[in-house]
């Protein structure tokens, strides 16, 4: 199952913005730690940081590029679970099967490409245009 969650936080944070990202990013964390969660607070920190390293990254790579993009969702998606599984190894005390979580890994990573790549133009075209009204300084000049 792809955690769309994830392309959703680091799509906002590339193209909307960090302040933006990183709110996005913990709302819909504390949505769903409350919807599903053990424990409420860990997705949403994990997803705020997803948010604000996503600005970072639009500094420094660009977003036209669906390669860059598809790697950039890999690396958030490892990330994120990585951290996620390792904070619920402390705080549970659940039993360390890394296999089975790379497993579950990879196939996650698959289906966020997969997702990635299907919906790339629509993304961009949206993106873009979110960043124009989101990103740009509106000044009234007729009024100076």
């Amino acid at each position: 199952m792809p955690n769309l969650y994830v392309v959703l936080v680091l799509f906002i944070g590339l193209f909307i913005g960090k302040k933006i990202g990183v709110v996005s990013g913990i709302i819909i964390g504390l949505i769903l730690d409350a919807l599903f969660g053990r424990d409420i607070g860990i997705t949403s920190i994990l997803l705020g940081a997803v948010g604000l390293v996503a600005e970072f990254l639009d500094r420094r790579y660009s977003k036209d590029s669906r390669i860059t993009i598809i790697i950039m969702a890999l690396v958030s998606t490892i990330f994120f679970e990585v951290a996620k599984y390792a904070i619920c190894y402390f705080m549970h005390n659940v039993e360390l099967e890394i296999m089975e979580f790379i497993r579950i890994l990879l196939i996650e990573n698959l289906f966020n490409t997969l997702l990635i790549i299907i919906v790339y133009a629509g993304m961009k075209r949206l993106g873009y245009y979110l960043e124009d009204g989101f990103k740009t300084k509106k000044f009234a000049t007729r009024y100076f």
